[in-house]
């Protein structure tokens, strides 16, 4: 993994109607590393996520993403991002290639065609470029996913839950190619509930409540105890104390 950082910021901060969703977070993450982002259904994952990647104005806080503020240049971030999000969000009368080509055409991809020809060989996903989204599986509904946002060869991959409700063995092929892309200086920011995919991250970052409880390698943060054993203590006592 290279020294130099893919995301360098502080103090993100998002409030909805009076309610603070993600509360002055630090996170640096360096390039080509997979970060794990953990923490019970809404703490504060997604909202982090979509500011990193322009979706979402933060309230405050400042930094970078892949070299561009995060506040005034997030056209120039979400170009070079890939964002993956929980929910299926394609064309399903359309075709695996269709739904290819028309991300390709929002992109404005020069050499569309050839891009699209390369993205369903690199998922191995050409023997089925001719069926309807609608008919695939939840593994190769998420190979179509991570084919869309690699498309643009993006330099960070922003997956919110993507092997959520997939079978094993997808999941474990769907970390496989992960870390073939980190390997090629690619950064992953996935957050997960399962704790086999966080032992295969290089460092874990876990959210409670809008707050970012820890940061570490799952060594450092497991130490002689369990992944499981530590979440399950750092949320029960950010509930004790959670104040809304």
């Amino acid at each position: 993994m290279s020294g130099e950082l893919a995301i360098d910021v502080k103090g993100m901060t998002k409030q909805f109607d009076g309610v603070i969703a993600v509360n002055a977070i630090d996170l640096q993450l360096r390039r080509g590393e997979i970060c794990g982002f953990l923490g019970p259904n809404g703490s504060g994952k997604t909202t982090f996520i979509r500011m990193l990647c322009g979706l979402l104005r933060p309230d405050g806080g400042s930094g970078s993403c892949l070299g561009f503020d995060v506040i005034r240049e997030s056209e120039a971030i979400r170009k070079e991002v890939g964002y993956m999000t929980q929910r299926f969000s394609f064309y399903e009368d359309l075709t695996i290639a269709e739904n290819l080509d028309f991300v390709a055409r929002m992109f404005s991809l020069p050499g569309r065609k050839a891009a699209v020809a390369e993205s369903l060989e690199q998922l191995g996903l050409a023997g089925r470029r001719n069926q309807l989204a609608g008919e695939l599986s939840g593994g190769w509904k998420q190979r179509l996913a991570l084919a869309a946002c690699m498309l643009h060869r993006p330099q960070l991959l922003l997956l919110d839950e993507p092997t959520a409700g997939v079978d094993p063995k997808a999941r474990r092929d769907f970390w496989d190619r992960i870390h073939e892309l980190a390997g090629a200086g690619i950064t992953v920011l996935v957050s997960t509930h399962y704790m086999d995919e966080a032992r295969r991250c290089h460092n874990l970052a876990y959210l409670s409540y809008g707050n970012l409880l820890v940061h570490g390698t799952p060594d450092e943060i497991a130490g002689d105890a369990t992944l499981e054993e530590v979440f399950i203590r750092l949320t029960e006592a950010s509930t004790d104390n959670y104040q809304p």
